[in-house]
């Protein structure tokens, strides 16, 4: 595989930025503002926080159209080939990955992307989120291999 050429580095740093000042800003770095939106049953006392939806609504909107416009070319601007997902099915693992992810989101209120545009800051209690994410990824690992040759073959037939 080739070295990446500059162009494609680039915009690959400056899209992390974009994006983690979007967080920044949208306020997604703040585990209580996460926590206020995901909290339905705040509802009927008029404490739920819809403002995030606000953030994830547009971004929808946006990744839409770019996703079409992208469709219509043969390639990206700077790399040979676009990268699809091998395996497109949805099947238990994925179902049991997304809950865990969405438990885990729901209890501490951060999700990775945040957690790690919130290094710039260092908050004390980041470092304890950051080692257990760590430590999930690397037992789930463990506990259950990605599987990546058989969802490969899987795909194919």
């Amino acid at each position: 595989m080739p070295a990446p050429r500059l162009p494609y580095l680039a915009t690959a740093a400056l899209s992390g930025l974009l994006f983690g000042a979007g967080l920044y800003v949208a306020q997604m770095v703040d585990p209580f503002k996460v926590l206020r939106f995901l909290d339905f049953t705040a509802i009927p006392a008029g404490q739920w926080d819809p403002s995030l939806a606000f953030v994830i609504v547009p971004a929808i909107a946006v990744m839409f159209v770019a996703v079409r416009l992208g469709r219509r070319r043969s390639a990206p601007l700077f790399d040979t080939t676009f990268h699809e997902p091998e395996y497109n099915r949805i099947d238990a693992r994925l179902l049991t990955g997304a809950a865990l992810f969405g438990v885990g989101w729901g209890m501490s209120g951060l999700c990775p992307g945040p957690a790690i545009s919130l290094l710039a800051f260092a908050p004390d209690s980041l470092w304890l989120f950051l080692a257990a994410m760590l430590a999930g990824s690397l037992a789930g690992g463990l506990i259950v291999p990605s599987g990546h040759r058989r969802r490969v073959e899987d795909a194919s037939s």
